[in-house]
């Protein structure tokens, strides 16, 4: 499991044991994003210093280091199968990064009026993504072009995170906002389908298992909401004086 810290430094931690393992101090600011390259046995990082940076999570050596934006970073994502990383920023804009390329910037996507929170492809289709943005909106791009294809509203306020899933043969998407609710969106018909109403603070993260049908949402009311993925119905708050919460994850293969 890795986990990145406001401290400036990132963890790898052995779910089974629940010891860490490994640590790297990697600068004096907060890193807000990280994630595996395991195709790689990378890590990367997106931090408050402006700078992506690239370890090998065997060794622990850092592979290579850049300023990627001109303000916070927020969010770092990995296409899955091309060489591409995307990053996104307090800068209002999102980047492409091609590691074949020497880490080179393909693509920057412009369109936000505010600070962009997260980025995630899209599985069916993983020459688009969705963008979440304290401007209230969710961006629908595609990867060739610099501006956005669909803009959806809905929101009362911010938006700081999305993500995709499958039902059957349809995608939809997630947001969660500073409005307390999550909402699910129909991918095609780019409407809003149901307003996930429960939580009672900002909702920060928003994720459908990978292995059974619900929908889990994190706020900083301190609660872990469940809900159906099929109805959309809430069918459990947990709480467990978490205080705020800002993430969470999944085990593949297990109902954790």
């Amino acid at each position: 499991m890795l986990a990145s810290l406001y401290s400036g430094t990132i963890c790898i931690w052995n779910y089974q044991s629940q010891t860490q393992e490994k640590s790297i101090k990697v600068t004096e600011s907060p890193v807000r994003s990280v994630k595996f390259v395991a195709r790689k046995h990378w890590i990367v990082t997106g931090a408050d210093d402006k700078f992506i940076r690239i370890y090998n999570y065997d060794t622990m050596e850092k592979i290579k280091e850049f300023e990627a934006h001109t303000d916070f970073i927020r969010s770092v994502t990995i296409h899955p199968t091309l060489p591409y990383l995307l990053s996104c920023s307090d800068d209002k804009v999102i980047k492409l990064w091609d590691w074949e390329k020497n880490w080179e910037c393909t693509q920057v996507f412009e369109g936000h009026s505010h600070y962009v929170m997260q980025v995630a492809f899209n599985p069916k289709d993983t020459n688009s993504f969705a963008s979440a943005s304290l401007d209230g909106t969710i961006k629908i791009w595609n990867i060739g072009s610099p501006a956005p294809n669909v803009t959806l509203e809905g929101h009362l306020k911010g938006v700081n995170c999305i993500d995709y899933f499958i039902r059957g043969d349809k995608t939809y998407l997630l947001s969660g906002s500073d409005d307390f609710t999550a909402k699910v969106w129909d991918y095609e018909t780019t409407s809003c389908v149901k307003t996930l109403e429960g939580h009672e603070h900002n909702v920060t993260a928003v994720s459908v298992h990978p292995e059974l049908p619900i929908i889990i949402t994190t706020s900083e009311d301190g609660t872990i909401q469940i809900w159906n993925a099929a109805t959309f119905s809430l069918e459990h708050k947990l709480y467990y004086a978490l205080e705020r919460v800002w993430a969470m994850g999944h085990l593949k293969g297990s109902c954790k």
